[in-house]
């Protein structure tokens, strides 16, 4: 029993981060300040400190992992979300359920220009506002009034224009593992090549890698500017494009459209961002996505998904790794979009795998390497790193769920129509991967 309690208190310790992540976590990834571990373990473990029991293995955090129970998954949910919300105080504020949201602002979704001047008479300030191309969508995000926080400014907009689309700005998180990116260079910048088949991704930015020398990478900041390296973003690439020796990603050879939504701060990923990714890739011709990202349902992002699927994408997700307690997660549970779990070597859903409104299907998501930024890779585990998986088989299949299907096969535990993409797992020991 003293085991059970010592080994629940240190999953509590990684899953808020904080210091103990700090120590953790290898250099190559690094931390941002306030960083919280986004639903997943961080599978590149040391010396941890004596308050949380000294040395502890990949596979003993693992088997902690599966001992935790739906509710404590789901509760450790809930205070990683205030950790991140206190770190950020300046920006970050929560809604009704205590998702994060951006402090004191609200967005509407194509406003009349009439609707918007009777909302700025009321004292709503008009922050940014954007035509978002690839999805034909005018997208404002309005200031709130003196003294109103965002939820009662909310609740105001709708008695004032009941005709009006409007949501909170909500942050959407990593599937998996940390977003840090310590001090690892970012890619190159370039323009991919547009006679080539694109496939999409929304993440962290990507970091310069071995394995991503001579992919065709382009990559878009929608945050301050520039891209910024992440570690949950470079993971993701490499898994799509990577070509290093033993290891391969699942997507070799396509053009990558990457959109990063961070821009080097975890109190960033919010839902227009997000959106705003989606129209340029829309724009930019990619037909299948994926977004290793979480949050709650948000009209602006649903509204993104639907627009994007009539234009022909397909958009592939992650379901989280806060257990199936906690509540659904989206865009993986909007019902255009593709909804992945991962699973261990053995085929095994992931314990701590969390629930969308369906499930598609399942691929690797544990007991597999991964690219670290700048160089080297780490053993993984969470639903993050099946989603890419699930994406390139779908860009194989160009855009096809019956041909996905047909190549999906049995697994243990809720995997969706099966699990796809067995032989796409790098296994760690192959590429020298660190535990």
């Amino acid at each position: 029993m003293r085991r059970r309690i010592a080994g629940t208190t240190m999953v509590a310790a990684l899953l808020l981060g904080g210091a103990v992540d700090a120590q953790l976590l290898s250099a190559p990834i690094g931390n941002l300040p306030g960083q919280v571990i986004g639903g997943a373990l961080p599978s590149v473990l040391h010396q941890t400190p004596a308050a949380v029991g000294g040395v502890v293995s990949r596979l003993e955090i693992d088997q902690m992992v599966s001992d935790l129970n739906p509710r404590s998954l789901r509760d450790l949910r809930r205070a990683r979300l205030q950790a991140l919300i206190r770190a950020n105080r300046a920006t970050l504020d929560a809604d009704d359920m205590g998702n994060p949201i951006r402090r004191n602002e609200v967005i509407t979704l194509d406003p009349t220009p009439e609707m918007l001047a009777r909302i700025q008479t009321a004292g709503f300030a008009i922050l940014r506002r954007e035509h978002i191309e690839g999805l034909d969508l005018d997208l404002v995000v309005l200031g709130t009034p003196k003294g109103d926080d965002s939820r009662e400014a909310l609740q105001r907009l709708r008695k004032l224009a009941p005709e009006g689309q409007f949501d909170l700005n909500h942050i959407f998180e990593p599937a998996g593992a940390a977003l840090g990116a310590g001090s690892a260079a970012a890619l190159a910048l370039g323009r991919a090549p547009a006679n080539q088949p694109a496939i999409g991704m929304i993440d962290g930015g990507i970091a310069a890698h071995p394995s991503l020398t001579v992919a065709k990478i382009e990559q878009r900041g929608f945050v301050n500017g520039a891209p910024r390296a992440s570690g949950h973003g470079t993971a993701v690439a490499s898994l799509l494009v990577g070509q290093d020796g033993r290891f391969r990603g699942a997507a070799i050879g396509r053009t990558l459209l990457a959109a990063d939504v961070y821009g080097g701060n975890p109190a960033a990923g919010s839902a227009d961002a997000i959106a705003r990714a989606i129209g340029w890739l829309a724009g930019r011709g990619a037909r299948v996505v994926n977004i290793s990202l979480v949050g709650p349902p948000n009209r602006l992002i649903e509204w993104a998904v639907q627009s994007a699927n009539r234009r022909g994408m397909r958009i592939v997700a992650a379901v989280g790794n806060d257990g199936p307690a906690a509540p659904p997660s989206y865009p993986a549970s909007y019902p255009d979009v593709i909804a992945v779990t991962g699973v261990d070597a053995r085929g095994r859903a992931l314990t701590e795998a969390g629930r969308a409104v369906h499930l598609d299907f399942a691929a690797p998501g544990a007991d597999m390497a991964v690219a670290l930024p700048g160089k080297g890779y780490a053993a993984v585990r969470g639903t993050s790193f099946a989603a890419p998986l699930v994406a390139a088989r779908f860009a194989a299949a160009g855009g096809d769920a019956a041909v996905v299907e047909r190549e999906a096969s049995p697994g243990h535990g809720k995997v969706g129509r099966g699990i796809v993409c067995r032989p796409c797992r790098i296994v760690p020991a192959d590429v020298g991967a660190k535990k």
